[in-house]
């Protein structure tokens, strides 16, 4: 005999609950058949709220017990909390993967294991970390200026700082001359690197990284401190291969 759920969710012209999609895929998967009950109008589901006393839905019952929620739907199949929770490295990790491939590719015919696919890789990682802290600029610079040496005493480097990274990273990939570009990169890595340096190493200070953005969970330390020296190995390598 399959095992059956009963779950409600919103399906509105204007809204479909994105946690009531998941709670159904995650019954499937778990083997469930699952009788979906669209709510499809703002009152319906407030007397539906009203009727089971509960403030959300999508609501899961089975076997006649309410489950609840999505989240509690997790719990009940022993999934734990979705999405990231707490400090990761994630973002940074997946960066850095897309530029290493992305350099291995633009290698390929040549020699792919060298100092020019290297430089490639550090002007990609570059572009996306930039790309990532453009999004929102305000939310950077808020998170920045805790612990840049510079940003603390002109604010306005905060502002700058992403699109210098994002011209020396495209100056790498692009092949500029390494004087119209190693010395930006040199400049924001030297910096970069003292001031993670003291905050973590020396202060102690428990930071989040404004590496991928103003709203990261990603912890100020070593991974940090590895995209500044990133900079550094990418502007010698610039000047290197000139």
């Amino acid at each position: 005999m399959s095992k059956q759920a009963v779950l409600y969710r919103m399906v509105t012209d204007e809204h479909i609950c994105p946690f009531g999609l998941r709670s159904k895929d995650l019954l499937e998967r778990e083997g469930y058949e699952v009788e979906d009950n669209h709510l499809t109008t703002r009152q319906q589901t407030d007397e539906f709220k009203q009727q089971h006393n509960v403030e959300t839905t999508p609501q899961t019952f089975i076997d006649d017990k309410r489950v609840g929620g999505y989240d509690d739907l997790r719990d009940f199949f022993g999934k734990g909390e979705a999405g990231q929770t707490g400090t990761t490295y994630t973002p940074v990790i997946a960066i850095f993967s897309v530029s290493a491939v992305a350099a291995l590719a633009m290698a390929l015919g040549g020699e792919v294991f060298s100092l020019h696919t290297l430089m490639l890789f550090i002007g990609f990682a570059m572009i996306l970390l930039a790309v990532q802290k453009l999004q929102d600029l305000h939310s950077f610079t808020n998170m920045f200026i805790t612990y840049d040496l510079l940003a603390m005493r002109h604010l306005r480097y905060a502002y700058v700082y992403p699109f210098v990274e994002a011209y020396a990273g495209i100056g790498m990939v692009a092949g500029f001359s390494a004087w119209l570009v190693a010395p930006f990169s040199l400049f924001i890595g030297v910096v970069g690197a003292m001031s993670v340096f003291k905050a973590v190493y020396i202060d102690k200070r428990e930071l989040k990284c404004a590496c991928v953005g103003g709203d990261s969970n990603v912890p100020l330390g070593f991974v940090s401190l590895s995209e500044n020296l990133f900079m550094i190995v990418g502007a010698i390598l610039m000047m290197i291969l000139a």
